[in-house]
């Protein structure tokens, strides 16, 4: 599935992953959920609103993540 979406978590990824990153590895997601490469206008709400939602949701996950022999991002940017 999705095999061109990036591994986008340390170390497997070099450093964090850009907003950008993760907003890309969104549309290729729901680009292959929705089988559109571009959403029709009775589609085009849905789609993006979807694209934004799992961006925020996949930031979560990899702010929170625990990555052995790095500070979580959530716990860097605390400090």
């Amino acid at each position: 599935m999705c095999r061109s979406i990036q591994t986008l978590r340390p170390p497997m990824h070099e450093g964090w992953a850009t907003e950008d990153e993760v907003r890309a590895a969104a549309l290729q997601f729901v680009r292959k959920i929705s089988g559109f490469r571009a959403p029709s206008k009775a589609n085009e709400e849905a789609f993006w609103r979807t694209v934004e939602e799992i961006t925020a949701s996949s930031q979560r996950l990899l702010d929170e993540l625990v990555v052995p022999g790095r500070a979580s991002r959530a716990a860097r940017s605390s400090a």
